[in-house]
């Protein structure tokens, strides 16, 4: 027992034992700093800074937006604003390629310049796979009465046959005579009709005006987009009396004939008509003469 005792003693000498930590100039040995500490007052001190620094750490990490910055460290309003950011950019990748179909689409309808390359069957979405086996392959009534109309029609004449059942009724633009007809063998996709000067123009159905400018080939151009993915374009105007963004009516005047364009060879009608992105027969809708 006197051995521990004395152990204890000796322990707690040194813990409580004075010390003095001075700092002295090195040239000179002048004392510039002087303290004096025990052991446990330095145990004491280191202690309690550790907690100190650990408590500040929990709190940071806790309650501070510092917390996001540590490695490792995700919150949920950073997962949440991640998901948010990660759908917004899918938004704007199919917004950004809608847009571009959209505005290939008025190219085409500017320029004229049918892609036929796209007609091809790997264009065709496939859709779900469904047993044949379970199917009931007999023909009704109403699918052999269509296949006696198909059998009528032509079956190579892609642009007339896809607009003969859009079942669009629409108000003629002009009344004059037809100078040149739409052709798809002649690559002719607009129906030009001859009319006097300055002989108002009017919408062949209500829609907003896309696209309302000069342009060098086909002079002041118009175009307006219907519903059902219809777009109406008139070429050779004269003036313009609808700008970009206006929302028109069936019948109002949105135009006035001329001849203006390098293309131009007379004061008449440029009318062209498109379906999904592709030129239908204006005079299976409108009577013009």
């Amino acid at each position: 027992m006197s051995e521990k005792r004395l152990k204890r003693q000796r322990i707690k000498k040194k813990l409580f034992a004075k010390n003095r930590l001075v700092i002295l100039n090195d040239e000179t040995f002048e004392e510039i700093f002087s303290l004096k500490l025990t052991l446990m007052n330095v145990f004491v001190v280191a202690t309690v800074g550790a907690v100190l620094i650990i408590f500040i750490t929990t709190y940071i990490i806790a309650f501070t937006p510092l917390r996001e910055y540590i490695p490792g460290y995700a919150s949920s309003k950073l997962k949440q604003d991640a998901t948010e950011l990660a759908l917004k950019s899918d938004s704007l990748s199919n917004a950004l390629r809608k847009n571009e179909a959209y505005i290939n689409a008025i190219r085409k309808v500017l320029t004229n310049n049918l892609d036929y390359a796209r007609l091809n069957k790997d264009s065709i979405t496939a859709g779900d796979i469904v047993d044949a086996s379970k199917l009931n392959m007999q023909p009704g009534e109403e699918d052999l009465k269509l296949r006696k109309e198909v059998e009528q029609e032509d079956k190579y004449n892609l642009f007339e046959q896809a607009s003969s059942r859009t079942g669009i009724v629409l108000f003629s633009p002009v009344k004059g005579m037809v100078t040149e007809a739409y052709s798809v063998k002649n690559r002719h996709y607009a129906v030009d009709i001859a009319v006097a000067k300055d002989t108002p123009i009017k919408a062949v159905a209500a829609g907003a005006v896309i696209f309302a400018d000069w342009t060098p080939t086909n002079g002041n151009v118009i175009i307006l987009r219907h519903n059902d993915g219809l777009i109406s374009a008139y070429k050779h105007c004269e003036s313009l009396t609808a700008e970009q963004g206006d929302k028109v009516k069936t019948g109002e005047v949105i135009a006035v004939a001329g001849s203006t364009g390098e293309q131009s060879t007379g004061i008449h009608l440029h009318f062209e008509l498109w379906k999904d992105g592709y030129p239908i027969d204006p005079s299976q809708f409108i009577e013009f003469e």
